[in-house]
């Protein structure tokens, strides 16, 4: 065995006993000790920009206010030159199409304005964005043991989690940095068995008021790897009144 074998013999050996030794619930807290080192995360004000790129699309800009203890949210997104806002402030839910409260039904179904959507807006970008905290809520349910993976030539250590059916019903893998504990992909299924879904590349940092989130996420099928788009993340300075 060559000496350059050895050492990633070596190395395999290491990263594989160590997440033996680590169980679900360690390597979730290491995680979040990396990402919200300074336990941030439930009274997190921030603001920040996604623009996502699609094949043969215009781009889209979301500019995202997220106040978690006033349970604030604020939506703006700009594509093809319209403009939608989309505002929760407790129950208090405020839409706008290119500055206007006064949409028709038929401008509501094109845009998919509703309150019920501005919600569901709400869940999405606090859940990703508040990832790996996230997994602490209610209803998440942690596989105990730590599997070892490789994925694309790297190699992750991988907690795998589902959800209590009132949750949510698909299954999700999360994937660490075995030096760092940084998150660095997820993946999911609706039906793991035939291999539907997605995966999600996650690269570089963004730190948003105290939390390290990632910079840009790559989406993929789980299926033949086809790209579907990729979000990229900016900070916004204003976290308005």
């Amino acid at each position: 065995m060559t000496r350059n074998l050895l050492f990633a013999f070596a190395a395999f050996l290491t990263t594989t006993s160590f997440s033996q030794e680590l169980s679900g619930e360690q390597l979730l807290d290491k995680a979040i000790a990396y990402h919200d080192p300074n336990g941030i995360w439930p009274v997190f004000q921030g603001a920040f920009t996604v623009t996502m790129t699609t094949p043969d699309e215009e781009k889209r800009l979301s500019d995202i206010v997220l106040k978690l203890p006033r349970e604030y949210f604020h939506l703006t997104t700009l594509k093809d030159g319209v403009t939608i806002s989309q505002k929760l402030d407790k129950e208090h839910c405020e839409l706008l199409l290119n500055g206007s409260a006064e949409i028709s039904e038929e401008e509501s179904k094109k845009h998919r304005l509703s309150c019920e959507r501005a919600r569901m807006m709400k869940d999405y970008y606090t859940y990703l964005y508040g990832l790996p905290m996230k997994l602490k809520d209610p209803g998440t349910l942690l596989t105990d043991e730590v599997q070892t993976k490789t994925f694309k030539g790297e190699k992750y250590l991988v907690l795998k989690v589902n959800y209590a059916q009132e949750v949510g019903k698909d299954t999700w893998y999360f994937y660490f940095d075995p030096a760092t504990y940084a998150l660095k992909l997820y993946q999911f299924y609706h039906d793991e068995s035939a291999n539907d879904g997605e995966y999600i590349i996650l690269t570089g940092e963004e730190e948003i008021s105290g939390i390290k989130m990632p910079k840009i996420r790559a989406w993929y099928y789980n299926k033949d790897d086809k790209y579907l788009g990729t979000d990229v993340l900016s900070t916004l300075s204003s976290l308005e009144e």
